[in-house]
């Protein structure tokens, strides 16, 4: 039998072409089907009444602050305060407060260890911010929502003091400012359960192309950025490879 789309159809019998909506021809007698086809409000047969539409998805209960339809994930408050005490201590540096000199790592350490941390909120340049603290943003959020609030939080002050310690370790007079080792850090933890998954030849979804063009970038800062430190960066990325890896572990465990 044709489909419900053509005009006739063709008797098996005497060969007649004959209304689809029949049951028997009209000019042998043959039976075509055993009943009519039920027709649609359009006029139209319908011929496949087995078929059932796919099931609508759901959404569970709206939580507060939801919208119909979008869910939204916990919200990176831990990711949020790191940028904005980076915003304000660079505010405090820039209002000539007699004392912001204290949160940089300028010189000897001479006891003031707690410069190590500090130094990785204070920006002078606009663009250097710019780039580190999306960078820290982006990455922070990311780590967040696979580990938790407390974790970028580590993550970043541990990356920034062990770049700003190499700094103060390999330098005779250290100078180091800024988030680009923090950053760093951030972005290489992130980054290695990706290359662990691709180094077993395994797939991922995430944009590792994406991340080195970033870590790039953020290696490049100092070359537009006197306070920015090669030294610290290259210690915060090494530091970020290896709570990485201790990330990684502890959670498969």
């Amino acid at each position: 039998m044709s489909s419900g789309a053509d005009l006739f159809v063709v008797c098996k019998s005497c060969g007649s072409e004959v209304s689809p909506y029949i049951t028997e021809c009209p000019y042998c007698g043959s039976r075509l089907r055993k009943r009519a086809p039920k027709l649609d409000k359009g006029g139209q047969p319908r011929e496949r009444r087995g078929l059932r539409r796919a099931p609508r998805p759901s959404l569970s209960p709206l939580k507060p602050g939801e919208m119909p339809g979008i869910r939204l994930e916990q919200r990176p408050w831990a990711t949020l305060g790191l940028v904005l005490a980076s915003v304000l201590a660079s505010v405090v540096l820039q209002s000539n407060w007699s004392r912001a000199g204290d949160l940089l790592l300028v010189g000897p350490l001479d006891g003031d260890w707690w410069r190590l941390a500090t130094t990785s909120f204070v920006y002078d340049n606009t663009g250097y911010a710019l780039v580190a603290l999306l960078t820290i943003a982006l990455f922070g959020w990311l780590l967040e929502r696979r580990h938790g609030h407390v974790v970028p939080v580590l993550v970043f002050l541990l990356c920034g003091a062990a770049g700003m310690g190499l700094e103060v370790a390999i330098e005779s007079f250290p100078v180091a400012a800024g988030g680009n080792a923090a950053g760093l850090g951030l972005l290489c933890a992130w980054a290695v359960p990706d290359l662990l998954a691709r180094r077993r030849g395994s797939e991922t979804d995430s944009d590792l192309l994406g991340a080195l063009v970033i870590a790039l970038v953020l290696l490049a800062i100092p070359l537009a950025a006197a306070e920015a430190s090669w030294v610290a960066a290259a210690g915060g990325a090494a530091a970020g490879l290896l709570l990485g890896l201790f990330l990684n572990a502890a959670r498969r465990h």
